[in-house]
């Protein structure tokens, strides 16, 4: 663990956003964002015009991450349903 309590291993974690996160640009700044802090996984909209996403990285850079996001122009996340999932070992991030 690192000074600020995270545990710097790679963790995946299914997440659905809720709130204003579709046709805001929300898959393209997660995307960006996934590149900054070094996370792989993917990001979708889907039909209901929640988004969702699975992303694989250190705790602490997923997290970084959806603070990139939530700090977006025209994003509003009202909601996240966050579940740990096994790690797949992915090198990348896509946009579905």
């Amino acid at each position: 663990m690192d000074n600020n309590g995270y545990d710097s291993k790679k963790i995946r974690k299914h997440i659905i956003f809720y709130g204003r996160v579709q046709c805001v640009g929300f898959r393209y700044r997660a995307s960006y964002a996934a590149d900054c802090y070094g996370v792989s996984g993917w990001v979708r909209n889907l039909y209901d015009g929640s988004v969702e996403m699975e992303a694989e990285g250190s705790e602490r850079d997923i997290d970084n991450m959806i603070t990139a996001i939530e700090k977006s122009s025209y994003v509003s996340i009202e909601d996240m349903c966050v579940k740990e999932i096994p790690v797949q070992g992915t090198s990348y991030f896509e946009i579905k």
